[in-house]
């Protein structure tokens, strides 16, 4: 709720053109009409003062310009307007499910897969301020990390923890299948218009109880549109490995089942990315953030009431007091 000041018709302003002239007017009349008087010398006048009634002489003209220009005022209509405005968001609830196999620590991605995944989601997640969204980690086993949420803050908290699959003490592998019907598993009871999935992996489906065409033909049954992203570069791609004498990097070839990942967006209603650097799957979550808007509704009621009695009352009384003065304390006798 807000107030605005305005005035109906502001033309009425171009009156106070005329105060200028009004006032040189009065000076010009009241110099002709000021009496003289011829002394020898003005030395006795010298330590005799104003007196009060010389002094406020000219309150009554000063009094009829203000009321004037209060007048101005009344004419040009002030006015306030109350105004609100009702939001409605229909936001979206959005699951992001990350691959943490150990093929994600691949360095094809700067400074590699997983932590550039986890960057760019962290930086989708900012941009989605009204949505719910929850967090679905994956290798050869799946779990849930962070439920659907308002709070982002401990989402990302949660976010920036995950480590990969043989630093979280859980299966290696890739059971896409299983990541996606963890996915859905968080979302079928939800109540939002648009429920949606983010699968993120950059290998093939290779373990898991569920295969990947049954959860997303599950998901399908829930209204869950699923966007599937491959990550990976073209060809081989240096993976790090630990040896007695360090790290050393060995070249992978980077396999990823596009076919599967493009047939669960078809099925879904999504749309399948491939994404073969930093670059790239910052693109892609801006194109998925620019697919998926949240609706928002907008009302806004307001009503204007007139706001000239306070400057009525003003000029009632400061004409009051003008009369008082003119024909009463200032009044002259021929």
């Amino acid at each position: 709720m807000f107030n605005n000041f305005e005035f109906a018709n502001p033309e009425f302003f171009y009156l106070f053109i005329l105060l200028p002239f009004i006032i040189a007017w009065y000076w010009w009349k009241h110099r002709k009409t000021q009496p003289t008087l011829k002394v020898s010398t003005s030395e006795g006048m010298k330590t005799s003062g104003k007196t009060f009634k010389q002094r406020i002489l000219h309150l009554p003209f000063i009094l009829r310009i203000l009321v004037f220009s209060l007048l101005i005022i009344i004419l040009a209509r002030p006015q306030s307007s109350s105004s609100s405005r009702t939001v409605r968001t229909e936001g979206i609830d959005i699951v992001l499910s990350l691959d943490i196999s150990t093929s994600m620590l691949a360095e094809d991605f700067k400074p590699n897969r997983l932590e550039a995944a986890k960057k760019t989601a962290l930086d989708f997640i900012d941009d989605r301020i009204t949505d719910r969204i929850g967090l679905v980690v994956f290798a050869g086993q799946s779990f849930t990390q962070c439920p659907i949420t308002f709070d982002h803050a401990v989402l990302k908290n949660l976010f920036k923890s995950i480590k990969s699959a043989d630093k979280m003490s859980i299966e290696d592998g890739t059971a896409i299948g299983m990541g996606l019907a963890t996915a859905v598993d968080r979302l079928k009871d939800s109540k939002a218009k648009s429920k949606v999935i983010i699968l993120l992996t950059d290998g093939v489906n290779n373990t898991g109880i569920v295969a990947p065409f049954t959860a997303a033909d599950i998901a399908k049954a829930f209204n869950i549109r699923v966007y599937t992203i491959g990550v990976g570069s073209k060809g081989m791609a240096p993976y790090p490995v630990v040896t007695p004498f360090g790290k050393q990097y060995m070249n992978m070839k980077v396999e990823i089942d596009e076919k599967v990942l493009k047939q669960i967006a078809s099925i879904t209603g999504g749309t399948y990315f491939r994404a073969t650097g930093n670059k790239a799957l910052k693109k892609i979550y801006k194109e998925i953030n620019k697919l998926e808007k949240t609706k928002i509704d907008e009302s806004i009621f307001s009503r204007k009431s007139e706001e000239f009695f306070p400057f009525a009352l003003a000029a009632a009384v400061l004409f009051l007091l003008d009369l008082l003065l003119r024909f009463v304390y200032l009044k002259q006798i021929p």
